[in-house]
This record gives C-alpha cells, structure tokens and sequence, in this order.
C-alpha cells in the first residue's frame, strides 16, 4: 500500500503528504501521517503551533484549501467531517508548475476519505496509518509494467477493480487484458508498447466486464520511467473507478458513462452518487445538491460538500437527519424552475434569495429533473468562482437532467419497494425474543440481496412456562411477498398450537394439516424443539429441514441426529417422529436455514462444515458476539439467512414440586387441604400456609364444580414464590363474576384467590387448562 500510495501521489502531483490532527488541550497540531521516507530533517515536523502562520495551521483555522505556489508548491486542505474540523492534508507538490485543476480536485476527494478515517478512529488509543488506508478507500489501483517480458506488477486494489482475486492472479498483463472490452483494446495498446520517451504522461479510460457480467469505466494514467538506451523502460500508473479521477472531455463519452452509471444506481443515494460524480468534477463546479420534490418540499438526497456549514442557513435549519429536507417556499427561484420545468442558467452576481445565496456565487445551474410528463426533483450546480457557460456544457446539463430524472423515479420506486418488504418482513417476525430462565436466545434475519428483499425465512421463541421454552425456525419456498404471507401463518399457527400444550410431534402435525389446508403451491421447512429448562431434556421434530446443530460446553461440535418427517404441506397424514436430546448447562444450540449453509458455489456439507468451525471457534460468552461471528461476512446472498441460537446455562434456583391426584370424592378438598398442609411443613412454609391452603380449596372446588374429568393440583417452590397450579380437562377459562351481591350464591373464589396471590391466570394445555396463583414466601420463613 505505501508503493501504491507513492505512485498514486506522484501522479496527484505530490512529492510528500502529512496528515494533521490537533492535540487535546495543547493549541497545536500532531503530526498523525506521513508518506515517503525522508529523515527527520527533511521531514515534515511534528508539531505545528494552532496560531503559527504554518499553511496547515491556516488552513485549520479558516477551514478552506490553501494552495501556495511561491518557492516550492504546497497544498493544505482541511479535514472536515460532519461540520467537525478534525486536522489538515499538507502535500508538497513535485514540480515547480504546482497542481493543475485535476490534481486539486483528485487531492480534495483524498481529504475528504482521510477525513472520514480520522471521524472512524477519533476515539482509537493510538493513533493508526491513514494516508494509505485513505488511498484505498477511493479505490485507487496502482501497477508497475515491464514491457520487455509482459509482466506486470499489480497490487490487490488495481485487481479488485478489473476483477481478479489475487490467488487467480499469475503476474501476466494478458490475465488482466482478458477483462478488458475489445472495443478498448486499441487503446490499451499503446500502454504495453510505449515508446522509448521517458516521462511522457498517458491518460486514457476503458472498460472491463466484472465477475457478475456488469461493466466499469476506469480510467488509467501512465508514464514511462528512463530505460536502457535501446529500448523503454518500467511503465509506472495508476488505475482508478472513474468516478474518482475527472474523465474526459468527450460528451459521448460522458453520457454513455452516466447512462451505465445510472443503470446500475438502484437506490436514490446511490443515484445521488453518480450525480455528483458526474457533474462536480468534470465541471469544476464547488457545489452539487440533488433533492427530490415531494408536495411543497424538497427531500435533499444529497449535499456535496457534505458539511453543513457549506451551505445556507436554510438547509441547515432543516438539517434534521441524514435525509434532510428543505421547504419550497423559502426558494422562490426553484419553484420557477419546477413549475416551468426549464433549465436555469445564472451568471456571476446573481441576486439571490437569502436560501440560495453562497451556493453559487461564480454561477449557478438549476436543472429540473423530468421524469414520465411530471418533475422528479431539481439538481443545483454551483461555482464560486466566475463560470462561462459554454453551449456544449448546456446540452450535457440538459441530457444529464433527463438521465437523472427517470432514475430518480426508478430509485424511489425501489425504495419504496424495499420499505415496504422491510416492513412486512419485520412486522411477521417477532419484535424481540422473551428472557428465559436459564438460558439466552438470540436470533439474526437477512433477505436476500436479489429481487423483493422479504422471504420466508422465520423463526420464533415461545415461552411454554416459567422452566420450558420451544424454538423453531423454518423456511417457506421461495422468497416472495406470496412466501412472506404464508411464513407469517406458519409462525402464528405454530405459536398457537404450541402455547395449548400440545406435544411438539402435534404441534408440527397440525401445521402441516394447516398448510395442506390452503391449498398454496408453496412448502415449507422447519425444526421445532422443546426444551425443559430446568433439566435440560428436549424434544427435537424435524419437518424437511436441516438438522440442528450443538456446541458442547468442550468446544466440540456436532450435528443432532434427528429423525426427520417431510416437509409441511405435502402429505396431510405424514408422521413427524420427536428425537430426545438431553442438553448439559454450557451446550449452545443453532438452528439455521439452508441460506446460510448453501449456494450456487457452496455445498451443503461443506456450508455445514464451515458453520460448525464458527461455532467453535466463537465465544459462547457472548451469544449475539457468536450469531454475528456464524453469519460471517455475508456480501452476496442468494437466499434468506436466519439463525436462531440458544445457549442453555441451566436454572440457578431449582424448583421443589409436588404433585396430587384429587379423586372425585364427597372430601376431596379437604384431602387436597391435608396434602397441601403436609408439603408445605416439609418444606418449612409457614407463614405463607394459610393463604395458599385458602387458594388450594377455591381452586380445588372451582375445579371440581364447573367441569368434567381428572382434576390435578401441582405445587411448586421456586425461591420466595409459591406456585399452586391446578389443571382440569375443561378448555373454557374461569370467569370471574361482574357483579356479586348479597343474592349472589356463588363466584366470589376467584376473587379470594385473586386478592392473596401475587399473580393469578389460566393457561391452555393439552387436553384442557391449568388455573394457577402464586403466593409471595415472607423472607426467613423457609
């Protein structure tokens, strides 16, 4: 990277960069950078005075470019990020002529990358390289051709521009000319077959096809170094995404450029990028804002420069978010230009309203973008210093505006697309996952990067009861708003049957029976297991869907065997056999779709291999640190990704129970009240006694009046609570009486039981409901 940066430099006109930044609390600059290796009293000093008359200091202080060109040529630009002035880029040029037009501009974008690096590591212990690190942010390749053998010395950001992995690279040019478009190759020629000139500067742009078919500009500049007498020697240059470097002056060219460019834009920021790319530094112009028109106000997608301060005081009073916007009537100037849907071309000296003032001083150009008979937005221009316009700059800005509108259109279209999948997708899978006694559950979704960015990968948590839990993940064919609409009934049917108490082998039959039932042309996948807290047992059912994985409090992990079933919606009577597990405290779990584990260039099993290495090398100390660490470095997606990962600790307080079987007998609340006594002795609950023998025998009697079948009453211990459940075989919840009188014979239990428990409620299980109330342990009883 440091050759890259020397070469990238040279070519920039500069012999020598720094880096600035302020020192805490001193009044002066530290040196943070530097490039080249001078010794020290060549070098650039470490130190420079905030109220010296050094450039770089002034240049802080007045936060505008410096260029001096008495003596030896130097530039000094500062380091502005979100209206923060973090330092200053000191360069000194290479030759006495200084830093033409395109220089500058190349030096300004390199300022404002350190300058974002600089934000990133504000809070960093020590300070780290920028000015290389900067360099490659842009995107700025550089090679070293030795024309004489065909070799070429390229480093990794010139082949990831063309296209080529480094591990694919064998140092050939010819490998990197295989990239390049036949049309462009004439002009690459004269690059591989220089003349003997040395110091003879060669700019030029092509094209190159990347690894997906998709087309890029790049632009190259080149010299020839002094060879031997008979022949040229080494080609030094420098490649870059054309957006970077200023294209040339061809306006075919141009808008061939801007076209691709726009065709590839599929965001509205992203448009806003190819604007200023396209307009800014071609033009020379100081000022690019884009905003799209929405009812009477403008919604600014972008402001280049990006610091507030650079412009009226209007923008930045609506400067609100990162989509600022700014309103209609404070620009009256604009509200023509729209209404008229013409072209604006101001002068120098324009009057201005107080809005547009300072935009541009030197000139200003205000494009309407039309777009299907309406007006998408407007594209301001500005310069500061005075701007000729010439007709062949007229007719870019005419063409330009016209490319920009449709895409902008198209872009919001797109955004409003993706909202809205995002939206849905959010809205069908759960907001946040419950606390579990014993154990931490996180859960990670990403849509695929194709297409309507909403599918039918899903997942949920669902707490049973305060020690069992059930987990399930599941996929629905295709990734679709249709796959989205049935994964959403998936999931909420599952979540039902689940939350009646129904066993997880009946739980996933009766949404297979469900899916069956809507006659969709769509299937669907999932992994369902129940797991009891306290113990660590679970129940695993598998309906065509992968099996889970474990990591072992030992790091080893392992595939579960899971005896699988079908996938749902496919056979109504399919059977979906259970596998029991038993779990030790330390074992982490992951479910997972087939998105994160299979591609086009990815087995299954070697996408499981690689999962299970990430699950045991990751730390199991931190679960959402663990999910982030499977998912890897995601880039491409061709499916959705969810993942869903339990780490079980198991329970710190154990629970005591105690269960009893209340026979249908003329005394059966008092055996019930006897049982109860007993338990609660041998557990040393006294204090508490009475009021849960009081809430035993309402509950008991309710039980054993208004319903039919085995009545079961269950006690637990767990810390300062005593729980009394009794469960029955009737599915109707116990209703508490609106209005009790002195006529009343009945209904007045309830509200004895509600009145001494802590909590009270019922829930569905299989087969009938529990009735349960909990009862506060005074501290010291027990």
């Amino acid at each position: 990277m440091r050759r890259c940066l020397d070469r990238a430099l040279t070519f920039a006109g500069a012999a020598q960069a720094a880096v600035y930044a302020p020192a805490p609390g001193d009044g002066e600059l530290r040196l943070m950078d530097a490039s080249g290796d001078a010794p020290a009293e060549h070098g650039p000093p470490d130190r420079l005075a905030l109220t010296g008359d050094s450039p770089a200091a002034r240049a802080y202080r007045t936060d505008r470019p410096l260029w001096l060109t008495a003596g030896t040529p130097l530039g000094a630009l500062p380091l502005d990020a979100d209206g923060r002035r973090l330092g200053c880029l000191v360069v000194q040029g290479a030759s006495a002529d200084g830093f033409d037009v395109e220089q500058r501009r190349f030096l300004e974008r390199y300022a404002d990358a350190l300058a974002v690096l600089l934000r990133t590591g504000a809070d960093a212990p020590a300070p780290a390289p920028l000015l290389a690190p900067a360099l490659r942010s842009l995107r700025v390749g550089s090679f070293v051709l030795f024309p004489d053998t065909g070799l070429i010395e390229a480093d990794e950001t010139l082949l990831d521009l063309v296209g080529i992995t480094p591990d694919d690279f064998d140092g050939k040019v010819d490998t990197l000319l295989a990239h390049a478009l036949p049309e462009d190759m004439h002009a690459l020629m004269s690059v591989l077959e220089p003349t003997a000139e040395a110091s003879v500067r060669r700019d030029l742009e092509f094209r190159v096809r990347g690894p997906t078919g998709e087309m890029r500009w790049l632009s190259l500049s080149c010299r020839v170094e002094a060879g031997a007498p008979d022949g040229p020697g080494e080609v030094l240059g420098v490649v870059t995404a054309t957006p970077v470097l200023r294209r040339g002056s061809d306006d075919v060219a141009r808008i061939q450029w801007l076209t691709a460019a726009l065709d590839d834009a599929a965001t509205v920021r992203d448009v806003g990028r190819v604007v200023v790319a396209a307009l800014r530094e071609p033009l020379g112009a100081d000022r690019v804002a884009l905003a799209a028109l929405q009812d009477d106000r403008l919604m600014v997608t972008v402001l280049d420069p990006p610091q507030p301060t650079a412009w009226p005081e209007v923008w930045r009073s609506e400067w609100r978010t990162e989509w600022p916007d700014a309103p209609l009537r404070a620009l009256p100037t604009l509200r023509a230009a729209l209404r008229d849907g013409r072209m604006d071309l101001w002068p120098a000296g324009t009057d201005f309203e107080p809005g547009l003032t300072g935009v541009g001083a030197g000139g200003l150009a205000v494009l309407p973008l039309p777009a299907k008979g309406q007006v998408a937005g407007v594209c301001l221009v500005g310069w500061e210093r005075r701007h000729e316009f010439v007709p062949e700059e007229r007719s870019l800005l005419t063409a330009t505006a016209a490319l920009v509108g449709q895409a902008l259109k198209r872009a919001h279209a797109h955004d409003a697309e993706q909202e809205l999948a995002t939206m849905l997708q959010r809205s069908l899978l759960p907001r946040r996952l419950p606390e579990l006694p014993g154990g931490t559950a996180v859960a990670r979704y990403l849509p695929a990067k194709r297409g309507l960015q909403v599918g039918g990968d899903w997942y949920d948590v669902i707490a049973l009861s305060e020690d069992r839990v059930a987990l399930v993940i599941g996929d629905v064919q295709g990734h679709s708003a249709g796959a989205a609409t049935i994964m959403g009934q998936m999931r909420t049917a599952v979540r039902a049957y689940a939350m009646e108490g129904h066993p997880p082998d009946v739980v996933v039959s009766h949404a297979n029976r469900l899916l069956v039932a809507m006659e969709t042309d769509l299937f669907a996948t999932c992994c369902y297991a129940e797991l009891d807290m306290e113990e660590g047992n679970t129940l695993f059912v598998r309906a065509g869907h992968l099996a889970p994985l474990v990591r072992r409090p030992d790091g080893v992990t392992e595939e579960i065997e899971v005896a699988g079933g079908p996938p749902l919606g496919i056979l109504a009577e399919a059977d979906f056999p259970m596998t029991a597990v038993e779990l030790a405290p330390g074992t982490v779990l992951a479910l997972v779709t087939d998105g994160l584990v299979e591609a086009a260039d990815l087995p299954l099993d070697e996408g499981m291999r690689r999962t299970r290495a990430a699950l045991a090398a990751a730390d199991p100390a931190d679960p959402g640190a663990m999910a982030d660490a499977l998912l890897g470095d995601a880039g491409r997606r061709e499916d959705d990704v969810a993942l869903l990962l339990l780490r079980y600790d198991g329970m710190k307080t154990r629970p005591i129970r105690a269960g009893w079987m209340v026979w249908r007998l003329p005394d059966a609340v008092m055996h019930a009240r006897r049982f109860t006594a007993r338990t609660l002795r041998r557990w040393k609950v006294r204090e508490a006694a009475d009021a849960v023998l009081l809430v035993v025998s309402e509950l008991v009697t309710n039980a054993l009046v208004h319903t039919q079948g085995p009545v079961r009453l269950d006690l637990i211990l767990r810390g300062d609570r005593v729980r009394v459940c009794v469960s029955d075989s009737s599915p109707r919840a116990p209703a508490k009486p609106v209005i009790v009188d002195w006529e009343s014979t009945g209904g007045r239990g309830l509200l004895l039981v509600e009145a001494m428990s802590e909590s009270f409620g019922s829930v569905p299980v299989a087969g009938g409901k529990q009735v349960w109330s909990e009862i506060a342990v005074p501290e010291g009883v027990t």
